[in-house]
């Protein structure tokens, strides 16, 4: 048998190789699918998925349905209304005509008169032609309440956003925090090290080493207070969005840029203006019962007496005809009604202005608030600076046996809290920049 060539081996072996490569990758993508390694969570995504999960959402639809219901059954007005009646009475008297043929001569003659036992059924069809603008102006009624009560439903959900900022930068503070307090543990043990090797060749004391631990043992509580907290958090938000959070799930830090504010785009003030217009409805709605109505009629019967009421037995009868009604005791209401909707609308815009009026003022506040953390922050990078460096001179001093261990840990939880400041201004400067675009919807 022959054997096969270099080449061929080469290629074969490069083949094999590439196929490994591939098979890697793809074993690589679908580990990373399956665990949420790259798992990674923004704000944007927490407003959106809050919003689609909050239980008031499926009141959209049942508002929307229930709208579609009320305008059919008002447009079924214009339909023909039938009415189905039977009556049977008995009557003490009944109507007679007093006039004697005797008298004039003609005998054998009477006037028939009508029982006093009457039946009855009939069915009156009765067909709008013209309705005052009735059924249209109760039709934009309808849609203005469920306008009102979905914008009711955008404020509510709206709100969601506000709670949101609060659970997600307080996470974000937790993971800074924690961040922060590992370098500090490393830096703590670095410095018990060092000072366990000074204690051995006799430049430091057991005290100095411990008051090191003692502020590692510190640090090491403080982490579980933060782990807890953060953990905490995570669950809230958890259930704000309705999904599982992964413990590697990452966080997005969000830029820092103050938001252009264009306007003021709260729904709250879509709301005022779907109050006003359902407002304005309802006047319409007044105007439309002060007009006449007119209609085509017929009715249908069987009865005793029919129409003529001196044939006094059983016969089908009908009549049909042209009806005009209008219901003029409406007036006497009419001014003081449209008065209540005028004052119901002045109502509705001063609840307007003075929302505006707030949110003005808490827009003053928010903008105030960016101001002084970007500020603060100018100097935090220097504080930070100059407290490092006076905790290496303490280092270096401690080297030389000069310093003892509580001026140490002194100095290095100087650095540390001037570290933990910047945090917490950064963390306030982006929650008071989502904070101001709440306040704005901008």
């Amino acid at each position: 048998m022959a054997k096969p060539s270099a080449g061929r081996l080469k290629a074969s072996a490069i083949t094999h190789e590439r196929d490994m490569s591939i098979k890697t990758v793809i074993t690589i993508i679908l580990l990373c699918g399956s665990s949420s390694c790259f798992s990674q969570l923004s704000i944007e995504d927490c407003y959106r998925k809050a919003q689609a999960n909050y239980p008031l959402i499926l009141q959209y639809d049942l508002i929307e349905k229930t709208k579609e219901y009320n305008l059919k059954n008002a447009a079924s007005s214009y339909l023909p209304q039938i009415t189905f009646s039977a009556q049977a009475t008995y009557q003490s008297d009944v109507t007679e005509i007093p006039f004697d043929f005797e008298q004039i001569g003609l005998h054998g003659m009477e006037i028939p008169s009508v029982s006093k036992d009457q039946y009855k059924v009939a069915i009156d069809i009765n067909q709008a032609i013209w309705d005052g603008g009735n059924v249209s102006s109760q039709k934009r009624l309808l849609r203005t309440q469920a306008e009102v009560e979905k914008k009711d439903l955008d404020v509510s959900i709206y709100a969601i956003n506000e709670r949101i900022n609060q659970i997600y930068f307080g996470i974000l503070l937790a993971d800074a925090q924690l961040k922060q307090n590992r370098l500090l543990q490393d830096e703590l043990q670095r410095n018990c090290d060092k000072v366990s090797s000074y204690i051995n060749n006799g430049i430091a004391n057991q005290s100095d080493l411990d008051a090191l631990n003692v502020d590692l043992l510190k640090a090491k509580q403080n982490e579980i207070q933060l782990a807890h907290t953060r953990r905490a958090y995570v669950d809230m938000l958890a259930r704000f969005i309705g999904e599982d959070i992964a413990p590697d799930t990452k966080f997005a830090k969000p830029e820092a840029t103050r938001p252009a504010v264009t306007g003021n785009n709260r729904p709250e003030l879509e709301l005022f203006d779907a109050r006003i217009r359902n407002l304005q409805a309802q006047d319409n709605r007044i105007t439309a019962g002060m007009m006449p109505r007119l209609g085509l009629f017929v009715t249908g019967g069987y009865g005793k007496p029919g129409l003529d009421m001196f044939e006094d037995k059983f016969k089908a009868y009908y009549m049909a005809g042209l009806k005009l009604s209008w219901n003029i005791g409406t007036l006497y209401t009419t001014r003081n009604d449209r008065r209540k909707i005028e004052a119901g609308i002045r109502s509705v815009e001063a609840q307007r202005e003075t929302f505006i009026f707030n949110t003005d003022l808490d827009i003053t506040q928010r903008n105030a608030a960016i101001d002084r953390y970007e500020e603060q922050l100018k100097y935090d990078d220097e504080i930070i600076s100059l407290r490092n460096a006076v905790k290496r001179a303490s280092e270096a001093k401690m080297a030389n046996g000069t310093l003892s261990g509580t001026d140490l840990t002194r100095d290095i939880n100087a650095e540390q809290s001037a570290i933990q400041d910047k945090i917490l201004h950064e963390i306030e400067l982006l929650m008071a920049i989502y904070n101001l675009k709440y306040a704005t919807n901008n």
